[in-house]
């Protein structure tokens, strides 16, 4: 990670909160859980919120070419909501010496030109994908090792991503269609 580029203060604003975490329970001020959650997506996204999955299913949805950054063979991993919060929950009632940090998010990668053709797909789209430059220090690859919430909480996202994403654009779709 890179310190001082453009997203340096959102990494060191996440590992920043992780120390003054750890030390609240260090000191025995605080019973913490650390989560390191890797996208999300799913139903009561915002649909501006910048993220791949709203933009590119408002897009499509709207048949708007759909943006990617870069050239698409970047890759990312996305868990269901659903999944999350179940992940969430079992680190909650987890026993205390299980601080963290534990990794939730889903395992399985794809790339985000996939991805676009994925909600092309559902959506019915005649969308075309179009690249944007690569904003400086984007990671190519982002997948979490989910190996200690498996371990420690039994835990692992189960809703499908084709399953997932299509609940999120019905959602999407039934959004637009009431603000038109």
């Amino acid at each position: 990670v890179n310190p001082t580029g453009p997203r340096a203060c959102y990494d060191e604003g996440k590992r920043a909160a992780e120390s003054l975490t750890f030390d609240y329970s260090r000191s025995g001020r605080a019973d913490v859980r650390v989560a390191r959650i890797f996208n999300t997506y799913g139903p009561r996204m915002r649909a501006d919120d910048g993220r791949i999955v709203s933009n590119a299913i408002t897009q499509a949805l709207i048949g708007a070419d759909i943006t990617l950054h870069g050239d698409g063979s970047q890759t990312r991993s996305f868990c269901y909501v659903d999944d999350l919060v179940e992940g969430l929950i079992r680190l909650m009632h987890s026993a205390p010496q299980c601080i963290g940090p534990i990794n939730l998010g889903n395992p399985q990668e794809i790339a985000v030109g996939d991805l676009a053709r994925i909600i092309i797909d559902i959506t019915g789209s005649s969308s075309r994908i179009r690249h944007l430059p690569l904003p400086e220090n984007d990671p190519k690859r982002r997948c979490p090792d989910i190996t200690r919430a498996r371990e420690l909480l039994g835990w692992q996202p189960i809703v499908d991503l084709r399953e997932g994403l299509e609940r999120t654009v019905a959602y999407f779709d039934a959004l637009l269609a009431r603000r038109a």
